[in-house]
């Protein structure tokens, strides 16, 4: 190794507990999204008691923006990510207090990195980006320009299985209102109109459209108002849906496909409908292929090992706002495992995130993010590749 990429992985392991420490306080103070006021003090607190430029509340109340460097538009400008926000009831059972001492560990080596080379290399931000289940604070942080002067954009994720491009879907949230007309139901429901059963039908027509349903689309919702009371026609249903696709263009179609089938139901009953889709849906991940080969590189030299089961490497995890951040920006999201093959999103999966054992594979992720920043600043032909293979990807998409 040279000499800056023994002291990218001595930097890391020099910071191990108080890395630890930000993690565990994260752990231990779960906060849902746009409410990660705790989050937000004591990771901007750290960054600027270790130096960088810090600017809080970064165009969201709880976002902020990190940086060190030279600003020169001729050199790599590099953004790390950072999520901290956790889920209603379960914690951070998506593990985003380690994603959060992964952005933090990585800008800490990268940060060395720039002091101690002997030319100027470029310019590192480290993003906080709150409300990634669901509120899609990194889109709201695109809107207002968060993105616009990066080159690379990288962050990793705990999961029960260390990959590089594992498949992350699009995704948009479709919201349905019914309304019918209220009726005893015993003696008067010729008078009703039955807004539970145009429900019931929307529900019935996506489930029997799943078996024209490419292997990798998914749409799975909920009834989150049914009625009221058994004896009274309800006047009133709603339904809530997720919808995804591998790419944003077979959303679209997907879309299409499911809104025949909840305009279908209100027509079957008599009911009107009401339905929008979310304000921000969730792009698929464009990989950038450069960019995963230098992080595999750089990870395999820190002692990270990959998943070799083809099934684990084809399997699509869900969805994240870091797909709209690689639309923009080319971007890596690897996965790793963090001591657990519990799923995400589960009580034990939560436990484990907040584990011992999760923190040397979470380290070998910021030294792995790291290194393969000092790749990029210090060989302009990569980077160059890079840009090239981000420009097919998204004509692609």
């Amino acid at each position: 190794m040279t000499d800056l990429r023994t002291s990218v992985i001595e930097t890391v392991d020099r910071y191990a507990v108080e890395l630890n420490n930000l993690s565990q306080q994260i752990w231990k103070n779960p906060e849902l999204a746009f409410k990660e006021h705790s989050a937000h003090n004591v990771l901007t607190d750290f960054l600027e008691k270790t130096g960088f430029k810090v600017e809080k509340h970064y165009k969201i109340e709880t976002a902020f923006k990190a940086t060190f460097g030279d600003v020169d538009p001729s050199k790599p400008h590099i953004a790390v990510i950072c999520e901290y926000d956790a889920l209603p009831g379960i914690g951070h059972a998506c593990g985003h207090n380690l994603i959060a001492e992964v952005g933090i560990a990585a800008g800490l080596g990268i940060k060395d990195i720039l002091e101690k080379s002997d030319t100027k290399l470029g310019q590192l931000t480290v993003l906080g980006t709150p409300a990634e289940e669901g509120g899609g604070g990194k889109i709201i942080l695109m809107k207002h320009g968060a993105f616009k002067t990066f080159d690379v954009a990288m962050m990793a994720h705990p999961t029960p299985a260390t990959v590089t491009k594992i498949p992350i879907l699009a995704r948009s949230k479709l919201m349905i209102k019914y309304i019918g007309k209220a009726s005893h139901a015993a003696g008067f429901p010729w008078d009703g109109i039955n807004a539970l059963d145009a429900a019931v039908l929307c529900y019935q027509n996506i489930s029997c459209l799943r078996q024209q349903f490419k292997p990798t689309w998914r749409a799975h919702g909920v009834i989150t108002n049914g009625g009221v009371k058994p004896n009274i026609i309800p006047d009133q249903t709603e339904l809530e849906y997720s919808v995804r696709a591998p790419k944003d263009s077979e959303l679209k179609l997907l879309e299409s496909k499911i809104v025949k089938c909840v305009e279908s139901a209100a027509q079957a009953t008599g009911c009107k409908v009401e339905y929008e889709f979310g304000e921000h849906p969730y792009s698929a991940m464009l990989y950038n292929n450069t960019l995963c080969e230098l992080y595999e590189k750089n990870a395999s030299s820190v002692g990270v090992e990959f998943s070799m089961d083809e099934s684990v490497k084809q399997s699509p995890l869900g969805s994240t706002d870091m797909g709209n951040v690689s639309t923009v920006v080319p971007s890596i999201h690897p996965c790793f495992h963090m001591g657990t093959l519990a799923a995400n999103h589960t009580t034990d999966f939560t436990t484990a995130a907040g584990s011992p054992a999760a923190q040397t594979f979470t380290l070998k992720q910021g030294k792995a993010l790291a290194l393969t920043a000092l790749d990029i600043y210090q060989s302009p032909d990569l980077l160059q590749k890079i840009k090239q293979d981000f420009i097919v990807d998204t004509q692609n998409a």
